[in-house]
């Protein structure tokens, strides 16, 4: 019998509507509804559109519908960390929901560790230090504008949408953990350090696990679209669980991936989280996963990088396309200027080349002269911190991995899985494409009984996707390993 699940899935740049059939054991999709998102600039702070998002939402779900009636099942996965705060008694947001790049969190990690310490957190909720996590978010919220915090209750962006189209409030399990204010062990919220930080307990709500039934479309929606009550499903609403629960891994064998997208996660599934001080120094963070999994993984700039670099050149009128971006890098010197890309300075939005020759100069390699040597330095930098990551994962887990999956649209760029793949010395075993989308159907699956777990839907997406394997090219070894040096001084 074939099912199909529409999959909603939203990134910090573009968000997509997926209708994914499921019959005899395999997988296909057809992306219905596409459109763009990002941040918004008003009154000198950036924001979310939700309402815009809302409007997307009903508008794939209804070309979903036009195009297959038959709905098994809704999900919604997007980026982690942002939220919405609701007035309870309207039921409405009480303002637009801040976007992570946002500067107001700048200087509010030194106040909150005059309260409680950067380790003291580290131990108590796994999660690596990032001042744009939901916790110094709400530190710099509560700071100005305390009144939003009186009757109301917080929903993360997923949990936002989802509530947009069945009514509830609940926070799904793997979008929560990004927080930096859960407990890994109990996989609830970590009340003791809720009060620690003077964040009222009442605007957390339940929290529900993956692959479970949620409430049904709301009977507003159902009238206005013409269809019955279908449901609601939770499944890993962080973008990153939906992707990892789609790597098409071999039972019982070592893996480790990289969900590469506007961010490049990488990491291991692990079944505890593990809090050392070497994992903290590394660092490496425990956030939830599909079937009470730890997503045992750190975080790297990804095609952030690229994204802003080519929107920069297109507003000055240079047509980029990512296959021109390719050829450019190509023709220019390799390995001749590397930034690292978790550097502060290029998390924020604009003149990404300005940022990247101005790092180089910084650090002594002179000035990228073109725009093939600053792609060709964001492709250099960014295999070379996979690999710095994959070592310090190797070394804490005790594990050495002989391949490395890659999943995401970052897997669409030959390219950077060819540079990955010389700069690690390892293979690179690249697809699904659409991870992520795959991984909240399946999820879907999984809630609605047509997969019995998380094992048989990776063996759905084995028989369903074909992947690339890029071999390194042992030539260049010794000329990777000589970069390395030098990598690891700016890191």
């Amino acid at each position: 019998m074939k099912r199909n699940y529409l999959a909603f899935d939203l990134g910090a740049s573009s968000g997509r509507a997926i209708v994914c059939s499921l019959e005899n054991g395999k997988l296909t999709l057809n992306e219905v509804h596409r459109f763009v998102n990002g941040p918004i600039d008003k009154d000198g702070s950036l924001f979310w559109d939700f309402p815009a998002l809302c409007g997307e939402i009903k508008e794939g779900l209804k070309k979903a519908l036009a195009i297959e009636p038959a709905i098994s099942g809704i999900a919604i996965d997007t980026w982690g960390v942002d939220y919405v705060l609701y007035n309870r008694a309207t039921g409405q947001p009480v303002r637009l929901p801040y976007n992570y790049r946002d500067t107001r969190t700048a200087d509010i990690p030194e106040k909150v560790f005059k309260t409680i310490s950067q380790s003291d957190i580290y131990k108590r909720t796994g999660i690596q230090f990032m001042n744009l996590n939901t916790l110094y978010q709400l530190a710099a919220h509560k700071e100005q504008h305390p009144e939003d915090f009186e009757n109301s209750v917080l929903l993360f962006i997923p949990d936002a949408l989802t509530h947009y189209l069945n009514g509830e409030f609940t926070c799904e399990y793997t979008i929560a953990s990004t927080s930096n204010l859960l407990n890994p062990n109990t996989r609830d919220w970590d009340f003791e350090l809720l009060e620690k930080l003077g964040l009222p307990k009442s605007i957390f709500p339940a929290i529900v696990m993956p692959s479970t039934l949620s409430a049904p479309l709301r009977s507003e929606l159902q009238n206005e679209l013409g269809c019955g009550p279908i449901p609601l499903i939770r499944v890993g609403a962080h973008d990153t669980a939906s992707a990892v629960g789609a790597v098409p891994a071999v039972p019982d064998s070592n893996w480790a991936y990289i969900s590469c997208g506007t961010w490049a996660l990488l990491g291991a599934e692990i079944d505890q989280p593990l809090m050392t001080a070497e994992s903290e120094a590394a660092p490496y963070t425990n956030e939830g996963g599909l079937e009470g999994k730890i997503r045992f993984l750190t975080n790297i700039m990804g095609t952030w990088l690229f994204q802003e670099a080519r929107r920069n050149w297109r507003d000055e009128g240079k047509e980029m396309s990512f296959p021109h971006m390719e050829k450019l890098a190509a023709g220019a010197q390799p390995l001749r200027f590397l930034v690292n890309p978790n550097d502060g300075l290029f998390l924020g939005p604009r003149d990404m080349p300005g940022r990247i020759r101005r790092y180089c100069v910084e650090h002594g390699q002179g000035e990228p002269a073109s725009d093939g040597e600053v792609l060709r330095c964001i492709y250099d930098s960014l295999a070379l911190c996979f690999r710095e990551k994959l070592e310090k994962l190797e070394k804490i887990l005790n594990v050495k991995y002989q391949f490395l999956n890659i999943v995401g649209g970052g897997t669409q760029d030959h390219r950077l899985m060819q540079t990955s793949a010389d700069a690690l010395g390892i293979p690179v075993i690249a697809g699904p494409i659409e991870a992520t989308a795959i991984g909240n159907a399946l999820s879907q699956a999984i809630a609605l009984g047509d997969a019995a777990d998380l094992g048989e839907a990776r063996k759905i997406v084995r028989n369903s996707f074909e992947v690339i394997e890029f071999k390194p090219n042992a030539a260049e070894k010794s000329n990777w390993d000589k970069a390395m040096v030098g990598f690891n001084k700016l890191v």
